[in-house]
């Protein structure tokens, strides 16, 4: 593997790594005193750091330091959580995360804000943190150089080299999960073993009977004498990457070294924590062992044989335990695959579905009497290509809990823009949705999550006088509904004023004065170009600002947006998407003697109405009866500027769309219900009202996937018939 990819497979560790980070600060905000999240964090830091230490990224690995030492003060219990620490953990993840990218994309960052988080993490670091800060200005490691004299010439230089003498006796016993993420316990005994004289000794007594063993069981134990000039802190070190995967106990006993013979140069100590890379760290990127009874048993052996004789250890301070061996946290393994294989993999799985639908057409037309074995042979086929299907769009789907993760620091930033103070709470964070669905709603959602901080929260001392918890919250939610993936954003402010709204679209010239608006119609004059009710230009968009760019972002990934308020509660918008941009169920109908496709997740039911359920109003408006409820008709054909139906003919799909509610779709007649393959119709031809995408059926000819909500809207519009009608020949005729 070349250098460049081992460094990517760096970064792409530290996404999870981060992911990790986000979570488990999270976690400690909920609950201060879990020592296991407070590991979990920490380590997600320090292998950050040791990773970047390996190729030498400075800043990446100065910061990390200074953020795991601050951190590690909180595992030994000399620092104690609060919302002032929380809060700056938070902010030292953030400076983390743009260092990282930074070193990845090669690209400049301002150290404004670092620098202020570097200060903070050292006041609580005091007198202590000068002995393990990281100099890399004054430190010179050239790992190609030949061997350094290290002697002492001077007295002076003697005096300093008599270091104290430490005897550490450390019991390690790994657990299962220890041999289970990786880690060899020789490679551990091997960095001891530069740290002075090592003895090892093994305790087999846990070996069970031949017909009883397990290989996979952690099984042996080890009794370990480390002859050193070392702290306990960097004896601990070498163990950090198993930490809760083992139980661990140190116990030292300090010496003074006897002077040496006349004459003889004094050995110096070993070189600082600073200067030696750390073995752990080797540990965790570069091993993949397998948890056999040979890999535990060599390395008693192996550091036996170049192990000094074992030495007296009388323990003066008590054993310190680790945690108990648990399952490890963090990120499941993965299979990183490259995205252009995924993708040729979908569309080649979209093809087949073309395929089999195209031999169903052929099998049809030999009118071959039902129930024979060829008829039965194409049904397995279509469930075999359906299973195919979903398990490779499985592949792509991802959970929007890392995109949800980046939206707590929107609302930090936001907070501290507007000196609001503000919480994020995320809901069904492991929902899971196309990648390309994620990546293209990053954008709308930050824009949306700002806004909701801006203009939606009140300053804290309104809040209060309202009778309102200070700390406003933006809930962040996604769910699947109905074959669709429907994302909230709500905060608990002041709601929409609509009045404020309906002005100012008046002096913009976009209402006219004597309009009369239903709320849910002032709500989406929002979603105007250019609207904006802010008074005055912020660091933050303003309520409505950009908000077209928002909805034009959502339709782009054939979704919607759509907004409820009200007043003194809060506001929600809801963002509903498809589940995938491949494929979907859908029926197949007739629309003025053409075939086009309406998906099935936004069809309520199906009815062919009686003539005395259809009722007229006005000159050319209809509503049918269903239940008891009036629901008003929109003809699809004339919608779309095409040869209109009969009005006493037909078949109505009742839909719920977020502008209208309940509406029905007439449509000429439905012939099936199939899968069927979305083909970008903006990408290949360009974009039609009241159509989102094309298909290929079985017979090879295209058909057109409607938009339900656009075909109600188009139906209330005017001016784009012409549009509409011209599009659909050039399409139907090319």
């Amino acid at each position: 593997m070349s250098g460049n990819s081992i460094k990517d497979t760096f970064f792409e560790e530290c996404e999870e790594l981060l992911e990790a980070l986000v979570e488990g600060l999270s976690e400690m905000e909920e609950v201060a005193g879990d020592m296991e999240v407070v590991n979990a964090v920490f380590r997600s830091v320090h292998s950050i750091k040791g990773g970047a230490g390996a190729f030498g990224l400075d800043r990446l690995v100065n910061f990390a330091h200074t953020f795991e030492t601050v951190m590690d003060m909180v595992r030994d219990s000399k620092l104690e959580v609060d919302e002032k620490l929380i809060s700056l953990f938070h902010r030292s993840g953030d400076i983390l995360t743009d260092i990282v990218a930074s070193e990845r994309d090669q690209t400049d960052l301002d150290n404004t804000a670092e620098t202020a988080v570097i200060k903070e993490l050292e006041s609580y670091l005091g007198d202590t943190h000068s002995d393990d800060e990281f100099d890399f200005d004054a430190l010179s490691l050239d790992f190609d150089s030949g061997p350094i004299d290290i002697g002492v010439t001077s007295d002076d230089e003697s005096e300093s080299t008599s270091a104290i003498h430490r005897i550490f006796t450390i019991r390690f016993e790994p657990g299962k999960a220890l041999y289970e993420n990786g880690h060899e316990p020789l490679l551990l005994f091997d960095a001891l073993a530069e740290m002075g004289d090592l003895a090892v000794e093994a305790d087999t007594s846990g070996i069970p009977e031949f017909d009883t063993f397990d290989p996979s069981d952690a099984v042996l134990k080890w009794t370990l004498s480390l002859s050193t000039s070392e702290t306990e802190e960097n004896v601990r070190d070498v163990f950090e990457f198993v930490d809760g995967l083992c139980v661990l106990e140190i116990s030292v006993e300090e010496t003074t070294p006897p002077p040496p013979p006349q004459g003889e140069k004094v050995p110096e100590a070993p070189v600082a924590e600073a200067t030696q890379p750390e073995p752990s760290q080797v540990v965790d990127a570069a091993t993949e062992q397998t948890a056999d009874l040979s890999s535990q048993v060599a390395p008693a052996s192996a550091v036996s044989e170049k192990a000094a004789p074992a030495l007296p250890a009388t323990a003066k301070a008590g054993p310190t335990p680790a945690p108990a061996s648990k399952e490890p946290r963090g990120p499941k393994p993965t299979l990183r695959v490259d995205l252009d294989r995924v993708d040729r993999l979908i569309n080649t799985v979209g093809e087949l579905i073309i395929n089999q639908a195209m031999i169903s057409q052929r099998i049809e037309e030999l009118e071959l009497p039902t129930g024979g074995n060829l008829t039965n042979e194409l049904e397995a086929y279509k469930l075999l290509a359906r299973d195919i299907q979903e398990g490779v769009m499985a592949i792509r789907a991802q959970p929007v809990k890392p995109l949800f993760q980046r939206m707590s620091r929107i609302v930090r930033e936001a907070s501290d823009a507007t000196n609001k103070k503000a919480k994020l709470v995320t809901v069904g964070d492991s929902t899971e949705v196309d990648k390309t669905v994620i990546e293209r709603l990053a954008d709308p959602l930050t824009h949306m999550i700002r806004n909701a901080v801006d203009h939606g929260l009140e300053a804290p001392e309104v809040r209060q006088e309202l009778g309102k918890e200070q700390i406003g919250t933006i809930r962040l939610s996604a769910a699947h509904r109905s074959g669709s993936v429907f994302i909230e954003i709500t905060d608990d402010g002041a709601g929409l004023n609509r009045d404020r709204i309906l002005q100012k679209a008046i002096e913009k010239g976009l209402v006219q004065p004597d309009a009369d608006l239903s709320d849910p119609e002032i709500d989406n004059l929002l979603f105007l170009p250019g609207f904006s009710t802010a008074g005055q230009v912020s660091n933050l968009s303003g309520r409505g600002v950009g908000m077209d760019v928002v909805k034009n972002a959502v339709q782009a990934l054939g979704g919607r947006v759509s907004i409820s308020s009200t007043p003194g509660k809060g506001t929600t918008f809801t963002i509903v998407l498809p589940l995938t941009l491949a494929v979907m169920d859908g029926f197949v109908i007739s629309v003025a003697k053409e075939t086009m496709v309406i998906p099935i997740s936004s069809i309520l039911e199906t009815i062919r109405p009686s003539a005395k359920d259809i009722h007229i109003i006005g000159t050319d408006s209809e509503v049918v009866s269903v239940r008891g409820a009036y629901v008003p008709i929109v003809d699809v054909a004339e919608s779309l500027n095409l040869d209109t139906e009969q009005k006493s003919t037909g078949i109505l799909l009742l839909v719920s769309t977020e502008m209208q509610g309940l509406t029905a779709l007439r449509v000429a007649s439905i012939h099936d219900q199939r899968q069927v393959v979305i083909k970008s119709l903006e990408s290949n031809y360009a974009a039609i009202p009241g159509v989102s995408a094309a298909t290929i059926l079985g017979d090879g000819k295209i058909a057109l996937i409607l938009d339900p909500e656009e075909l109600i809207k188009l139906r209330h519009s005017s001016g784009i018939e012409n549009q509409s009608i011209s599009k659909n020949a050039e399409l139907r005729h090319a």
